[in-house]
């Protein structure tokens, strides 16, 4: 399956194709400017090729499933795997070890926001150039991963998020209809406050730039699993370029899966977020974290 663009700002290719026309208007293709058009393309071909890609897992209670998860993870595209255990009651963190991954585990437990945070601060210490969330439970398919990388690593995207909208039945594949119903409901009104045309936003499977990592203020955001939203909302006011990745997801008892408890305080919640954006934008109530002209530390 390909991938689906959706950009909040201009890709900056004009440059590139700037000099072509040049070239083209000038009849001198192996002057000046067709050495400065060559050494362009080898120098971002050489950036594309040296990125350090990072995986990181969320991991809660996931021993039975962590092994798999990872032996179908495409070593030939990642350079380090991190799983966070997020204060497991089971051996997550022994089966991770002795698959020779690296484990950072909270002695207290965070939460799913809070797991992806302690993995993003990991991941860029160790110095990575791209990261990609798969979740340990095997929920998302880690064969994919390699998909993900394709559009950061290409120049085409800040960010990749998967969907399970395009190219497919969410319903046929298992996924509950009262978890569908809502998804798409929530999907349409965040595309309406955010002004962005994205199929779905509740889709666990991501890929971060390291320049998106190191612009957004990810330790502020949610601890919990709105999490995912607070961070393309995120993306979204500082126009990063997202990709959209079509896959299929898993709906089984060895997958951890939102319950109805949760999702109703999880959906509340997004739309608390989107009415709290709207009061700043119409300059009622201001909120920092919608301020990207005075952000607050990422750090």
């Amino acid at each position: 399956m390909g991938c689906c663009y959706f950009s909040y700002r201009r890709l900056c290719y004009a440059v590139h194709s700037d000099i072509c026309n040049l070239e083209t208007a000038a009849g001198d293709p192996d002057g000046a400017v067709g050495r400065v058009n060559r050494f362009y393309n080898e120098l971002r071909n050489l950036m594309r090729d040296s990125s350090k890609v990072i995986v990181i897992m969320p991991s809660y209670n996931v021993a039975d499933i962590l092994e798999k998860t990872y032996n179908d993870i495409p070593k030939d595209c990642v350079d380090e795997i991190v799983a966070v255990d997020d204060c497991s009651i089971d051996n997550t963190s022994e089966v991770a070890k002795n698959l020779g991954i690296t484990v950072v585990r909270h002695e207290k437990n965070r939460g799913y926001g809070g797991a992806q945070k302690t993995g993003y601060a990991e991941a860029l210490k160790m110095g990575a150039d791209i990261v990609v969330m798969v979740h340990g439970d095997y929920q998302y398919d880690p064969t994919r991963v390699a998909d993900f990388v394709e559009p950061i690593r290409s120049g085409r995207a800040d960010a990749v998020t998967g969907t399970r909208i395009i190219g497919g039945s969410p319903v046929k594949s298992g996924m509950p209809l009262w978890k569908y119903i809502p998804n798409r409901v929530l999907s349409k009104i965040e595309n309406m406050f955010l002004r962005t045309d994205i199929s779905e936003f509740h889709n666990g499977y991501r890929a971060y730039s390291r320049r998106v990592l190191e612009a957004v203020p990810f330790h502020d955001l949610s601890e919990k699993f709105d999490f995912d939203t607070d961070i393309i909302v995120q993306i979204a006011l500082r126009n990063f370029t997202l990709a959209e990745v079509p896959h299929m997801t898993r709906y089984l008892d060895e997958n951890s899966q939102m319950t109805f408890m949760e999702g109703v305080p999880y959906g509340l919640s997004i739309l608390r977020t989107m009415w709290r954006l709207q009061l700043h934008r119409m300059g009622i109530k201001y909120n920092r974290l919608f301020d990207i002209q005075h952000p607050t530390d990422p750090a």
